[in-house]
């Protein structure tokens, strides 16, 4: 008999600071249009896979500007995630 134990399936978390120039910006995955917080956040993201997030900063009196990253959602534990997260930065222009 062969038994085979793995650490596949299962939730996984990934976390990413996102900030911007100037703070204060509306942070929204464009992926759903949900709303993220503002900058500077951190925003945690979990489930069984990696993912590739866009987002759009956007604030009155700057044009937005969109970016992506990778999340690899690696981490056991959601404190872990925070703990190691990747830093996202974006700089606004003004209109």
């Amino acid at each position: 008999m062969l038994l085979v134990v793995g650490c596949a399936g299962g939730t996984k978390y990934g976390a990413a600071n996102i900030n911007s120039t100037p703070e204060g910006a509306e942070i929204v995955n464009l992926k759903d249009n949900t709303n993220l917080g503002r900058t500077p956040a951190q925003v945690v993201w979990r489930g069984e896979e990696s993912e590739k997030v866009t987002v759009q900063l956007q604030k009155d009196g700057y044009h937005y500007a969109i970016t992506s990253f990778w999340v690899n959602r690696r981490h056991k534990t959601e404190a872990e995630a925070r703990a190691q997260a990747i830093d996202v930065h974006s700089e606004l222009e003004k209109e």
